[in-house]
């Protein structure tokens, strides 16, 4: 008679592996043998996943993960939530965070929930904060807006020293970083308030996507954008398959990034496209993320493959805005890339500003944006690379590639473009700056906060979203797409001007069609 099975108790870290391996097609009855639990406890976490991964997530430790067994609620939740919102936005800034600051802020938050009872934010209700999320440390100094390079050359050093011992090259170290995008904001008299692009003369507009760029430290292997917008089909998508897109493109109903959307990158997508490029030159299936304190990055015990190659590392708080790779010119590069696009389209097609302004749709801005960040040379990635490897920076000095698209072409183009041949320097700036300081997360107001802590939420918001997703699909069949290739071609042989290249790519798209007709026949 076999005796009872041992009570085994698992770690979050534990958890969070059964996670990965069930959505790896795992079935529970042999996890439960692995891990000697019963196929019941499987099946509780397959059912709480996304609360374990939320969990895991907010932590600021790995180690403590391994070593943590349960979730244990504060006695205040709604308290809790606050609280760990606002130390993750501040953690995130790089702002000052000390014992007495987040006990002063637990006390205005008790109140302003409207909590009963008498709070004592002490000492010991801060240690048990900071255990039940796995909290290595709460002092943060406020070294960002002094620029401490000492902090810098201290990360610095430790990076490199990390990387020699991992035995890792620049082609297999990448940054990844998010920002906002103002996809449809012209160059006029801008004002911006949050979430909004305004240009006097024209209706108000909600036109902001979050666009993350990842490289590696070469700039030779540049995944495409991923890109979150507020709703999962769009208008202007209308039968476009999503998979089919110039970026990977994710819905949120702010449009912002957040920790399911990123998690769902890395292991989707990040993962799988650094494997293949890293097969490709022949170089170990071995990589490293750098990624900045953002509350939307999950814990490095969550950015880990299957095997543990590759991996997420995070700057420190206080470096972050000094020597972020994304910040130091790629991101500024992309979106005037984006921006002088647009207005070189808006020649091209000889419209007047207004009539520019209604047709572009958010899948135009996707194309352009995905043109934008291709234009962005690896000589400019891996410059932004210099502070943390100065390595790379010696090597790529002797490329003399042409230089990425300036601020006086850009201008060049708006003495061009009929209503703005008057925009003044300082406008033009603006408007290449207008989104240079957004995040690509919510950075939530207190009383934003609170209502999140309460589990209010912005029905307008999903309500709007609803409204843009319910949209008729129109399918084409291969007969009318052939009929239309046939009649553009014909238009293409008449005009004289038009250049071979362009004629070749529809020929070439036609051959593909007709091939699609007849596999379609000859399956029927």
């Amino acid at each position: 008679m076999s005796g009872k099975r041992k009570r085994v108790v698992l770690t979050i870290k534990d958890k969070l592996d059964i996670i990965k391996k069930l959505e790896d097609g795992g079935s529970s009855k042999q996890l439960a043998v692995i891990y000697g639990i019963g196929e019941t406890t499987v099946r509780d976490i397959r059912k709480n996943k996304e609360k374990i991964i939320t969990y895991a997530s907010s932590s600021d430790s790995t180690s403590l993960l391994a070593k943590r067994k349960s979730m244990k609620p504060s006695m205040y939740e709604e308290l809790d939530r606050a609280m760990l919102e606002w130390f993750n936005q501040q953690r995130a800034k790089g702002n000052p965070i000390s014992g007495p600051i987040c006990a002063k802020r637990a006390e205005f938050f008790f109140y302003a929930l409207g909590m009963d009872g008498d709070f004592n934010p002490s000492a010991g209700w801060l240690t048990r904060f900071k255990q039940r999320h796995s909290i290595r440390e709460i002092n943060i100094r406020n070294e960002r807006l002094n620029g401490d390079e000492t902090a810098v050359e201290d990360f610095c050093n430790n990076f490199r020293d990390f990387i020699e011992r991992e035995n890792l090259q620049p082609e297999q170290i990448y940054n990844a970083d998010e920002t906002g995008l103002f996809w449809k904001c012209l160059p006029s008299r801008i004002s911006v308030i949050k979430g909004k692009c305004t240009v006097p003369g024209h209706k108000s507009i909600e036109e902001r996507v979050t666009i993350m760029c990842c490289a590696n430290a070469t700039g030779l292997h540049k995944l495409k954008l991923c890109v979150v917008g507020k709703a999962k089909k769009p208008r202007s998508f209308k039968s476009t398959d999503t998979l089919n897109l110039p970026v990977s493109y994710f819905s949120q109903k702010g449009a912002w990034m957040d920790l399911s959307i990123f998690r769902q990158w890395f292991d989707k997508i990040f993962v799988p496209q650094v494997r293949e490029y890293l097969r490709s030159k022949g170089l170990q299936e071995k990589a490293v993320l750098l990624l900045d304190n953002s509350p939307t990055h999950p814990n490095e015990n969550v950015l880990r493959s299957d095997d543990g190659q590759i991996f997420a590392k995070y700057l420190p708080p206080n470096v972050a805005s000094l020597i972020q790779p994304s910040d130091q010119g790629v991101i500024a590069t992309m979106k005037r890339n984006y921006r002088a696009g647009l207005l070189q389209n808006n020649l091209e097609e000889g419209n007047d500003l207004k009539s520019f302004w209604k047709k572009l749709t958010l899948l135009d801005a996707l194309y352009e944006i995905a043109m934008a960040w291709n234009l962005v040379k690896p000589v400019t990635i891996s410059r932004a690379w210099k502070k943390i490897l100065p390595m790379i920076e010696e090597k790529e000095s002797l490329d003399f590639d042409d230089e990425d698209i300036s601020v006086a072409t850009v201008a060049t183009l708006l003495q061009h473009t009929k209503g703005l041949e008057n925009v003044t320097t300082e406008n033009l700036e603006k408007w290449l700056e207008v989104d240079s300081t957004e995040p690509g997360y919510e950075v939530l107001t207190d009383s934003e906060i609170i209502r999140r802590a309460q589990g209010q939420t912005d029905e307008s918001s999903e309500n709007e979203e609803e409204e843009i997703e319910l949209i008729p699909e129109k399918h084409i069949n291969h007969a009318a797409a052939l009929q239309w290739t046939e009649n553009l071609l014909d238009y293409l042989e008449q005009q004289g001007d038009m250049i071979l290249p362009d004629r070749l790519v529809i020929r070439k798209l036609r051959a593909t069609i007709r091939n699609k007709q007849k596999m379609t026949k000859s399956s029927q």
